[in-house]
């Protein structure tokens, strides 16, 4: 199997605006599961609480580094969708190969809701999303030169979402 990118922690610069030093350290990087697994389990820094019906933003303290043409692709962990309809409020989260050379680093957060009538409780260090790196093609007549100068939502036309 080709090994073409790779998870690193973010600075602790950066990261101290939503954690601290302790938490920092505890950080794990993804990993896969099993030898077949296609995604890359992400631990949850601290413990994360969710009411029935509750959004909380997740900073994983993550960063991915991938080659151009490709893209990390972020889920939740399919038994916590079973089990308290968890749901990324973006459905799915696209990283792209040029957030990681963005101003807070590439720092990959996760936005998420229950939508069950149980709360949620994902104890620090346990699993709770997985990231899939996909290589994908460009249309013929591509003809994309932008360059990325921010986070999130920083490549929107209309500057909306910033």
């Amino acid at each position: 199997m080709r090994k073409a990118a790779k998870f690193e922690k973010v600075s602790f610069a950066i990261f101290s605006e939503n954690g601290t030093k302790e938490v920092y350290d505890e950080i794990k990087l993804p990993k896969r599961a099993t030898a077949k697994s296609a995604g890359y389990d992400f631990f949850a820094p601290t413990a994360i609480s969710v009411a029935p019906h509750e959004t909380v933003t997740v900073a994983t303290g993550i960063r991915a580094l991938m080659p151009d043409s490709w893209c990390l692709m972020i889920f939740p962990r399919s038994g916590l969708g079973f089990k308290y309809k968890l749901r990324l409020n973006n459905t799915v989260g696209i990283i792209d190969a040029d957030y990681a050379g963005s101003d807070n680093e590439g720092h990959v957060f996760i936005r998420m809701t229950n939508e069950s009538d149980k709360p949620l409780e994902i104890p620090q260090g346990s699993a709770f999303a997985q990231g899939i790196f996909v290589q994908y093609l460009l249309t013929e007549d591509d003809d994309a030169t932008a360059t990325r100068n921010g986070g999130l939502g920083s490549t929107s036309p209309t500057g909306q979402e910033k």
